[in-house]
């Protein structure tokens, strides 16, 4: 038997053995029953898995039967609306940088990010994103599960399909209700969008902690940008697992600290890279070489620098930017809901800019400005120059605990830069330190606008009106309106002057008196046409405004526009900062369209320009400025000073480019003497830094042009008529420019000749019984050429030697006193002037001897005191203007005595004590009463 056999033979004889003792039947038994226990267990558990899918179905069911299938459409609007921070732009296109927002997001393509990051985020965050269609069941099993036991250990159970639905569609509520939510519109994305669109969509809205500015970014390209200073598409291996490792725990990761400093310990930055690191390692994303390579970068070395925000940097910029962009488009929300923007209540408008300023933190717009870079950041550093500025003044206020304490304020500039033709402000200044006080001193503040009002309300109604051209001699003699005595800068009176000349010197009488002669509603309309929006009803009743005197004031803004209206030949047109708005695909949302507004005819502009310009020559309050300037250009300009110097201004306007300043403290107070023409210094450096980067805007080649209906004419400057025979005699002759429609066409006839005495150095017309001794012939004014103006009051400074006012010197009716203070020295006679009103001249009298008759020698005006004497005797007397002589004065002797004790002195008829009986002479004086001792022998 063989050795197989024989096992077998064993085997047969165990088996019989089981059987005679009825083992196997019993295990028989045994297995039939378990295997039908095991049966009806696998049924129930299919039965109860069954009913607790239902179940499971029915609740989830229940959880979304509200949840609308929504279409493609829908959740792309959903999906994309991520929130971008909207950027700035110079013009040109040169970036000024992102708006202020509390998140600092920028959109990217899927293309534009570098491979690195979209491996390191999958392996981190999704390994198996390619392959499921949404959701992990086993993954979200897992995390329920987990959920519902309270295990402290947790495993996401969210793909980044769920994460994109949670932050752009749902809430982050932790619920059973969200979470089916989110499951089935993980599902619904994944049906209607790729793989690479939803990683895409990821990428751009996952937070990555803080930039380098402390601020909050989301999105890769902004995390790339702030973190390491480059693009997505340029990150390395070892950055783009920096940045991937992130998002799970963004300011725990985050280098940066929210001040924008590097943080000391980076360390769980630097542990979570290596994490994803060796992810990426273990699902085959990277090789080990490039693992090892990767785990050697110095991280840290490579971070971004501090980066000043475009806040930081250009803050009166930005905030300007902001603001106009909101209102442009609160007005665009505005007429898409059918309503004028301009006529809504208040609450309304808010809610409107609420909305605006929502579009702009979150849509990522384009907002493109007018503003030169170069000149913007060249006028800022300008206006940082302490030497340019005056002194420091303190101001009492009240601290944050109430107490009165003295406070440092410096003084103030605020300026614009404005296009003419198109209304684009090419820069300004805001201001010299925006941490201490944030007002834009250029477009915000509201400040009285000094005698630079007068061209533009004074002068320009008059002379579009015709009741008042260049040339036309306006009085500048005291004034009184009701209760309101103007006075000028100097304190004095100027007499007769020309429009033009009062214009170029700034006095306030003639520009008051302009002012008066035209219609005011209509002067005040057309000031509003100019883009002056502070006008109360208390200014359109007061004078004073004519020459600045505003209830609010003005911005420099709109004092500058305004000025602007008449370089573009009396059109007005709006000044603007925004040039365009995109939202950031780049469809274009606004587009600037200039209208400009008819304010004055082009020959009354050019009439003022040419006023104007008269200001910035030789004589004129800004002759200074051509000699400041580093180029020449067609400048026509007024100063500006409020009262009590707290205000000092400056606007120019050339063919181009109208330029304004304004210089002062912000809580109003006199600006030290010396320093209120500071304005005119900025202005000039202004103006040489706006040359430096743009010299053919600043200095055009061309003149102002001057429009038909212009012409240059002789006329006699006291009337406005042409010159007759007399007037040219006068001296009263002048030539100058005038609108054609208002141009002389009769001869002057106000002038006469007549007789004229001098009194207390004026001159007055002579009456008929005053003594032609002491008359002259010249030339008399009408006085109701000038509207009852007293005339007598003219100091005739500048009037033509011979003009007087057809005006009689009122006499006091008594006889003039004695002539005193007579001195007789090196054959000269002088005396004391009379202080006599009527007083128009001295007679002087004269004796060989003192014994006989005196003889007139002389008749001198009143405004002549001495004369040349011969050796004699002398007096004095004076005469009034009526002929009424006084006593005689003093003799005197001049030189040596002639006597002849033969034939005494016959009297003269011209000695005006002729014929009267000598009065005796007085006693003689001796102060010593006692009677003279004998001398001593």
């Amino acid at each position: 038997m063989s050795h197989l056999e024989e096992i077998k033979e064993k085997w047969r004889r165990f088996i019989a053995y089981l059987n005679e003792k009825k083992i196997i039947q019993a295990a028989d038994k045994t297995y039939t029953f378990t295997w039908n226990l095991f049966l009806i267990i696998v049924v129930l558990f299919l039965l109860g898995g069954c009913l607790a899918a239902g179940a499971g179905a029915g609740f989830l069911a229940s959880l979304v039967k509200n949840e609308p299938v929504r279409a493609y459409s829908t959740m792309k609007d959903n999906i994309y609306n991520y929130e971008e921070t909207s950027t700035m732009y110079f013009d040109k296109e040169q970036l000024i940088g992102k708006l202020r927002a509390d998140l600092d997001r920028q959109e990217v393509s899927l293309k534009d990010i570098s491979p690195f990051v979209k491996d390191a985020v999958i392996s981190t965050e999704d390994q198996y994103f390619y392959e499921h269609d949404g959701i992990v069941p086993k993954a979200i099993l897992r995390a329920t599960l987990q959920e519902v036991t309270g295990s402290d250990t947790r495993s996401g159970g969210s793909t980044l399909t769920q994460q994109l639905i949670k932050n752009q569609i749902l809430t982050n509520e932790v619920s059973f209700d969200r979470k089916a939510k989110e499951i089935l519109l993980a599902l619904r994305l994944e049906h209607l969008f790729t793989k690479e669109q939803i990683l895409e969509a990821y990428l751009n809205i996952v937070p990555f902690g803080r930039n380098s500015s402390g601020r909050n970014v989301a999105g890769i390209q902004a995390a790339a940008q702030g973190v390491f200073g480059v693009d997505a598409d340029k990150l390395n291996l070892p950055q783009a697992a920096f940045l991937a490792g992130m998002p799970q725990n963004p300011f725990v990761y985050s280098p940066f600290t929210q001040q924008g400093a590097v943080k000391k310990d980076i360390t769980y930055g630097t542990n979570r890279m290596k994490t994803v690191l060796n992810r990426m390692l273990t699902n085959g994303a990277i090789t080990p070489e490039q693992y090892d390579k990767a785990l050697k970068y110095n991280v840290r070395k490579h971070f971004v620098t501090k980066k000043e925000s475009s806040y930081e940097k250009y803050p009166y910029l930005s905030i300007e930017v902001e603001r106009r962009s909101a209102d442009i488009l609160a007005r665009i929300g505005a007429k898409k809901d059918g309503k004028n923007f301009d006529k809504l209540k208040q609450n309304t408008k808010d809610e409107y800019r609420q909305n605006a300023f929502v579009q702009l933190r979150q849509k990522g717009l384009k907002i493109h400005t007018t503003i030169n870079k170069k000149i913007y950041e060249k006028m800022e550093k300008t206006a940082k120059n302490k030497y340019l500025f005056g002194s420091t003044h303190l101001v009492r206020v009240k601290n944050a605990k109430g107490k009165w304490i003295y406070e440092k304020q410096p003084q103030e500039v605020g300026s614009i830069l404005i296009e003419n033709k198109t209304g684009a402000i090419i820069s300004f200044v805001g201001g010299r330190d925006y941490n201490r006080e944030q007002l834009n001193h250029a477009t915000q503040a509201l400040r009285q606008n000094g005698s630079t009002m007068k061209p533009l309300l004074a002068y320009a109604p008059a002379i579009e009106e015709g009741k008042v051209q260049p040339g036309y001699i306006i009085p500048d003699t005291p004034l009184t309106i009701g209760n309101y005595a103007p006075n000028n800068y100097d304190n004095r009176f100027h007499g007769l002057l020309s429009a033009r000349t009062a214009l170029a010197k700034s006095y306030n009488i003639p520009a008051l008196r302009s002012f008066m002669k035209a219609n005011r509603a209509d002067a005040f309309n057309r000031l509003e046409k100019m883009g002056f929006t502070t006008i109360t009803d208390t200014d359109r009743s007061a004078t004073s405004v004519a020459i600045g005197g505003l209830t609010h004031g003005v911005t420099v803004e709109e004092n500058t526009n305004a000025f602007a209206t008449f370089a573009n030949q009396g059109k007005f047109v709006d000044a603007y900062l925004i040039e365009k708005i995109e939202d950031k695909h780049g469809k274009v949302l606004y587009k600037h369209q200039s209208k400009p507004v008819p304010v004055y005819s082009p020959q009354t502009s050019y009439l003022i320009l040419d006023m104007m310009r008269d200001v910035l020559k030789p004589g004129g309050t800004a002759a200074s400025i051509p000699g400041r300037l580093n180029f020449y250009a067609d400048w026509a300009g007024k100063t500006g000073t409020t009262s009590s110097a707290k205000d000092s201004w400056f606007v120019a306007t050339n063919p181009n480019v109208t330029l304004g300043v304004w210089h002062g403290y912000d809580k109003p107070e006199a600006l030290p003497t010396g320093q209120q023409h500071i304005s005119q210094t900025l202005w000039a450096a202004f103006a040489n830094d706006a040359y430096k980067y743009a010299p053919s805007l600043m200095a055009p080649k061309h003149l102002f042009p001057m429009p038909s209906g212009i012409v240059r004419k002789e006329i006699c400057g006291i009337s406005g008529k042409l010159p007759s025979d007399l007037c040219r005699s006068a001296g009263l002759v002048t030539t100058d420019l005038f609108n054609v429609k208002y141009a002389p066409d009769s001869t002057d006839n106000s002038l006469d000749t007549g007789l004229y005495v001098i009194a207390n150095g004026k001159k007055y017309k002579a009456s008929e019984s005053t003594p032609k001794e002491f008359t002259q012939k010249g030339v008399l004014i009408d006085d109701a050429l000038f509207d009852g103006v007293d005339l007598k009051k003219v100091t005739g400074e500048e009037n033509s030697d011979h003009l007087l006012p057809k005006t009689n010197l009122p006499e006091n009716g008594k006889n003039p006193d004695t002539v005193s203070g007579l001195s007789a020295k090196g054959g000269k006679l002088s005396w004391s002037a009379s202080g006599e009103s009527d007083v128009v001249g001295y007679r002087v009298y004269y004796s060989a001897t003192g014994n006989g008759p005196f003889k007139k020698i002389g008749s001198l005006t009143s405004d002549k005191t001495s004369l040349s004497a011969p050796s004699g005797v002398l007096f004095v007397t004076a005469v009034d203007v009526s002929g009424k002589e006084s006593a005689p004065s003093e003799k005197i002797k001049s030189g040596k005595e002639k006597t002849d004790p033969k034939k005494p002195d016959k009297p003269g008829t011209d000695d005006p004590t002729a014929g009267k009986k000598p009065k005796d002479p007085p006693p003689a004086q001796n102060d010593d009463k006692k009677k003279p001792k004998k001398p001593a022998n």
